[in-house]
């Protein structure tokens, strides 16, 4: 009876690791990017900022990315670095 119980016990240890084994043999599944992990260049004062906290304007029609919103005003006034 003892042995009965011993058995079960150990195939649900089994049944809850093999997940985490299998995984672990597969390896770690490679990180995701988002795309509000990129960096962008400020065309000021040419930092890179993160998208997701960079400050976007749209000039010409095309988005474009800003450290800060001085920096946006300055390339609005035309003060552009290059």
């Amino acid at each position: 009876m003892r042995a009965l119980l011993y058995a079960a016990a150990l195939v649900l240890a089994l049944i809850m690791v093999a997940p985490i084994l299998g995984a672990w043999r597969r390896g770690a599944a490679p990180a995701r990017r988002t795309r509000h992990d990129e960096l962008v260049k400020d065309p000021v004062c040419q930092t890179y900022v993160v998208l997701s906290r960079a400050v976007t304007a749209e000039v010409d029609g095309v988005p474009t990315h800003f450290c800060s919103q001085q920096c946006a005003a300055r390339f609005v006034r035309g003060e552009r670095r290059r």
